[in-house]
Parts: structure tokens; sequence; C-alpha cells
């Protein structure tokens, strides 16, 4: 069973932004617990919303053992992110099951992807669902991407993967064998031919999309070359 572990850090200029947020944190839990991956969901960029630069929230996959182990992790979670919290910034922390993910849990996260969402909103869903929500300072107003998060995570079908395996390794020019050893589960052109052999050019380190829970990296063919390709 997967536990969904969702943070957005409402971020400032002067903190590490929720992604890097996320990643340091999974590290630390990693020493405890069974941590698979950390994807990134872009979320709904308008006047309206407080964001840095991207509005996006990050989410911790974590595979539980059959104990319940949510409470702890709240609290550890909550922790880590009290913590780091940078004056300005407005955390907010959810932690479900696929099982906890309502209808209405559902649609409110891809909701947040095309409009405005409010707290209230959030909030009440996830009171109704039973899914701890929790502000951790400022406006808290990262409860809406938190909330969101679990959500778009639980889909199966949404956001890109910031780390998974050992792809944060790699970069350069790199076979498909080691690609798919690294933790990588398909590679398919953008226009839908899967590759099975060659060579793929990195630019950074590999960012394959979650498509049905599963990593699927994207590249395009420019002449002889296959380069990555980053989607959101």
């Amino acid at each position: 069973m997967v536990l969904y572990i969702a943070l957005d850090d409402t971020d400032t200029l002067d903190s590490i932004g929720t992604g890097r947020l996320a990643r340091e944190i999974a590290g630390e839990l990693a020493k405890e617990y069974p941590v698979y991956a950390v994807t990134r969901h872009q979320l709904y960029v308008h006047p309206d919303i407080p964001y840095t630069s991207h509005n996006s929230c990050a989410v911790i996959h974590l595979h539980e053992n059959g104990s319940d182990i949510r409470s702890r992790l709240t609290t550890r979670v909550g922790s880590l992110m009290k913590e780091r919290f940078v004056e300005g910034s407005d955390p907010g922390l959810a932690i479900a099951r696929t099982s906890d993910i309502t209808p209405a849990t559902f649609l409110f996260g891809f909701d947040a992807k095309q409009r405005v969402v409010t707290q209230d909103q959030a909030r009440t869903i996830a009171r109704n669902a039973r899914i701890p929500l929790i502000g951790l300072g400022g406006t808290e107003g990262g409860v809406i991407g938190a909330l969101a998060g679990v959500a778009l995570a639980a889909s199966g079908s949404d956001g890109r993967f910031l780390h998974t395996g050992t792809i944060r390794e790699f970069s350069g020019s790199r076979t498909i064998e080691s690609l798919r050893a690294a933790g990588i589960s398909e590679i398919h052109s953008v226009d839908g031919e899967p590759i099975v052999e060659g060579f793929v050019e990195i630019q950074k380190f590999p960012q394959p999309v979650c498509i049905r829970g599963q990593p699927v990296l994207f590249v395009e063919r420019i002449g002889s070359t296959l380069r990555s390709v980053k989607r959101d």
C-alpha cells in the first residue's frame, strides 16, 4: 500500500523550493521507511494565487508495510517542515492512502490545476475524507496544494518524477538499458514510438512523467540523436 505525503511550501525567493524540500525530507524518511519516489505536480497559475515561480506541489511516495504509520509520519514530516520554515512562506502538509481519496478529493485535485480553489474548500473536503491536512505557518495557504497533491499522485497519471531509483545520478549520454535499470519503466518518443535500444542524451537528469503510476520517459529525435524531454 502506498502512502502519499504531499507538501506545498508556497515558498519565498529565499527558500529552497518545494521540490528540493520534499527530496530532502524524503532522504530523511528513507533512513527508516521504504520511500519509493518524489513527484512534482503543476497547479494553476493565476494572479490571485500566491506563488514564487511555478506554483507546484511535491509528493513523497512511501510503501506501507502493513502497520499504521500515518500518525507518526504526520508528526515527523511536520517537524521537518517546521525546521526548514522560512518567514514569508505558507506551508501545508497532507498525508493519504489511495483508499482515502474520495471522488470530491480527486475533483479538487484536478480543479486545482485549472482554476482558483480555496483553503475552505480544501479543509472541508479533507475533513469529510478524514485526510490529515495541516497548515504549518504563514497564511497556511499551502494546504490547498497539499490536498491537491495527494489526489493527483493517487490518480497515477499526473506529474513527473523528481526522484525514483537512481535517476538523479544520470546525465549525459546513457543507454536505454541503464535508464531502465535506474528505475524508468518505459521510454517512448513524443510521437508514440517505444524506444528499446540506443543512447539518450540527458540534459540534467531524467525526469519521467507518471503514467499509470509508472515512470515513463519521453524523448525526441534530433537527427540521429535521442534527447530526453521534460513534460509537466
